[in-house]
């Protein structure tokens, strides 16, 4: 169920709109990143809301809307800034009025490292397991990845998009951490009824279903290294291999850089089976920046993360190469020519328009 921001931007939004518009004909995009685009949904149930931008209300009928576009922010928790980077993607494919744009935002406030301002009610998520599915410090019993249902869910309804064909999640950077763990996990993807495509852009690490990492240039293209970076293995060398104990490095087979101690969250009742046999067969794009090779704008240096790969480019390569050739997905990884780590140039790409947006 999806509640209002306000009862002053519910009342607004009745008394702007058209009894038409009330009863399915589409309302006036909203297309700016201030309060009046922003509703609260409420996530597992209740009490607990999480604030989302949106061009349209949710839970409103429209019969113009045949997408559907949920785009998660980076580390800087700025769905703002994603949602005017959605918008813009929209305008470019001329899908405003007939697309839904929504960017959640996943709010974190424990007084040290993240120091949101919440709205009454609003659930604050841990300020880094919301990037993997983990319960919130505010409303326990409901996690990030509930969250991202309560929105799957709401658009899945016919009674309010009767025409709505298929919806793309898809983040950016720790985004893209959200929508690869996402992917793996949903307990709504076969249930909706309506296709979901996940598109993963440029995240610093990702969970692998297995002890195998990747071991070099087998594994990634040679313009996915660092620049002046040259890795020469022996010869035969597989494209992955075991790392078995990690030789020092303890935590790269551990949630959520691997399947391993999962304690708590969202997914933590799921096997590893299970895990992986979604993994492989649900629709996974990685969207790349064809520049995004520095460590730069929070890139993950640990031991797991280097465990992956060099850089964010060379480990969404390796991390599909793997699960299609061990796991028998059918994962593609797209490069946007010219971008770097910057999730502007992703959503206005010529790549991303395609994807999202595709002619019907």
């Amino acid at each position: 169920m999806v509640q209002p921001m306000s009862a002053l931007v519910f009342g607004f939004l009745l008394l702007a709109a058209p009894i038409s518009a009330q009863r399915g004909a589409a309302p006036a995009p909203c297309v700016t990143a201030t309060a009046a685009c922003t509703e609260l949904v409420t996530v597992a149930g209740g009490p607990g809301r999480s604030l989302v931008y949106r061009n349209f209300p949710l839970d409103v009928r429209n019969d113009a809307i045949t997408r559907a576009i949920i785009v998660v922010h980076g580390a800087g928790r700025d769905p703002d800034n994603y949602y005017q980077s959605a918008l813009a993607g929209a305008f470019i494919a001329g899908a405003v009025e007939t697309a839904m744009v929504i960017a959640p935002r996943l709010a974190s406030n424990n007084g040290q490292g993240c120091t949101d301002t919440l709205a009454p009610g609003e659930i604050s998520y841990h300020c880094n397991a919301w990037r993997s599915g983990g319960p919130s410090l505010s409303h326990p019993s409901a996690t990030s990845f509930d969250f991202i249902d309560a929105l799957l869910t709401q658009l899945a309804r016919r009674d309010l998009f009767p025409n709505l064909r298929g919806i793309t999640l898809s983040g950016h950077s720790a985004g893209g951490q959200v929508t690869n763990r996402y992917a793996m996990s949903s307990k709504v993807h076969d249930t909706l009824g309506v296709p979901v495509t996940y598109v993963v852009s440029n995240p610093s690490s990702y969970a692998w279903p297995t002890d195998e990492r990747p071991t070099g240039p087998a594994a990634w293209p040679l313009d996915a290294n660092p620049p002046g970076f040259i890795l020469a293995p022996a010869p035969n060398t597989p494209a992955f291999r075991s790392l078995g104990d990690g030789d020092g490095c303890r935590d790269y087979d551990q949630w959520p850089y691997g399947f391993k101690n999962r304690t708590a969250g969202y997914n933590v009742a799921s096997s590893v089976e299970q895990l992986s046999t979604q993994l492989a067969s649900r629709p996974v794009i990685y969207l790349m920046g064809q520049n995004d090779i520095l460590p730069l704008s929070g890139f993950d240096g640990s031991c797991a993360a280097m465990a992956q790969g060099p850089t964010r480019l060379a480990r969404g390569h390796a991390y599909a190469k793997y699960i299609n050739e061990s796991l028998g997905g059918k994962h593609r990884v797209e490069v946007v020519t010219g971008c770097g780590h910057n999730g502007r140039c992703i959503y206005t790409s010529n790549n991303w328009i395609r994807i999202a947006f595709p002619r019907f």
